[in-house]
């Protein structure tokens, strides 16, 4: 395979991906905004830890800045970043995308469309992923999800584009696993379920798996947030399709489909993996809870339904966004008194 490759905005998921494809073999070049993260990477390698395993790969950095002196276009664009920096890094990398260049936007919330009218529909691949990792240090990153435990859901916006899809196909198998469907914008909304159930609580409550279930009332207000965003979906006229590499049977015509989704979820990362969202508060960082609670909010208010799981957590999490509140696994207590009302 011959296809110059970018993975744009390389934080911990991005940095993962890039070093998979460059063992594999791969022309890519990891961009990203964090200056530090480049200079260590051009130092010393990209480093990945796992519980099994600890490597070390040499790769291709860049700064946004070098960008401009690229010369040859890119095949393929991974877009890994937060969501809420997609549609100027989109806007960025659109001048280097080849004329039959392909977008991926592998994230989190439901940005594919949005890239779609940047680039062209014909030219935006969807995609759902599960992998976790985390990065605290530069050039150093915590893989909490394997290779072989990770997954990646691929589809076009059109039929007409559905040919493209296995181009993608064929380079992310080397990070991963890869299935197609033709439902890829409910297979995203599916994932932004998931995100809405785990991601927010855990983060406010500064807890892993392994500690957040074991507070009372935890496993309820996953799943009261989990039906909450499963009823806006329904409202948008969005499908009930597999993800995570389960099985139709799996998720159709069932009443424990948020139960089924929140032990795949909790299984696959492990019990001490931090979400994005928590890491996101212990640097300080805005998080991606707007563009997923947020959305759910959004479109159910719209509709005349309620969504009180998944403001309060709004809340909390702006809050502690502004220095308000600390998170804290006493927040629990905080979130039932607010919900009370």
């Amino acid at each position: 395979m011959n296809k110059k490759i970018a993975v744009l905005a390389t934080g911990a998921n991005g940095s993962c991906i890039a070093a998979d494809l460059t063992r594999a073999g791969l022309d890519v070049s990891m961009i990203d905004q964090w200056a530090e993260h480049v200079e260590a990477m051009r130092a010393n390698g990209l480093t990945i830890t796992t519980k099994d395993d600890e490597y070390n790969t040499e790769v291709k950095a860049y700064h946004l800045s070098d960008v401009c002196t690229l010369t040859e276009k890119f095949d393929l664009v991974l877009l890994t970043s937060k969501a809420y920096d997609s549609r100027w890094l989109t806007e960025f990398i659109k001048p280097y995308l080849a004329d039959d260049g392909l977008v991926v936007a592998v994230q989190n919330c439901m940005t594919a469309e949005m890239i779609g009218e940047i680039v062209g529909l014909e030219r935006t691949i969807g995609c759902v992923i599960e992998l976790s990792s985390q990065m605290f240090e530069p050039g150093e990153i915590r893989r909490n999800t394997v290779q072989t435990g990770t997954w990646f859901g691929l589809g076009a916006f059109d039929p007409a584009h559905a040919d493209r899809v296995e181009e993608v196909a064929e380079v992310l198998r080397h990070a991963g696993k890869v299935d197609i469907t033709d439902e890829i914008i409910s297979a995203k909304w599916m994932k932004l379920i998931v995100n809405a159930m785990t991601m927010a609580l855990k983060a406010v409550l500064g807890t892993t798996n392994e500690q957040v279930f074991k507070l009372d009332g935890a496993r309820e207000l996953f799943l009261r947030s989990g039906e909450e965003a499963l009823t806006a979906g329904q409202l948008l006229g969005y499908k009930t399709v597999p993800i995570f590499g389960l099985k139709p049977e799996d998720v159709e015509n069932t009443n424990n489909l948020l139960e089924t989704l929140l032990e795949k979820i909790t299984r696959d990362v492990g019990p001490t993996a931090l979400n994005t969202v928590l890491q996101d508060h212990m640097k300080g960082r805005y998080s991606e809870i707007d563009m997923i609670n947020g959305l759910v909010a959004d479109e159910s208010h719209k509709n005349g339904r309620a969504t009180p799981v998944s403001d309060v957590l709004i809340e909390f999490t702006r809050r502690i966004h502004a220095g308000e509140l600390e998170p804290d696994q006493a927040n629990i207590e905080l979130i039932r008194q607010e919900l009370k009302g």
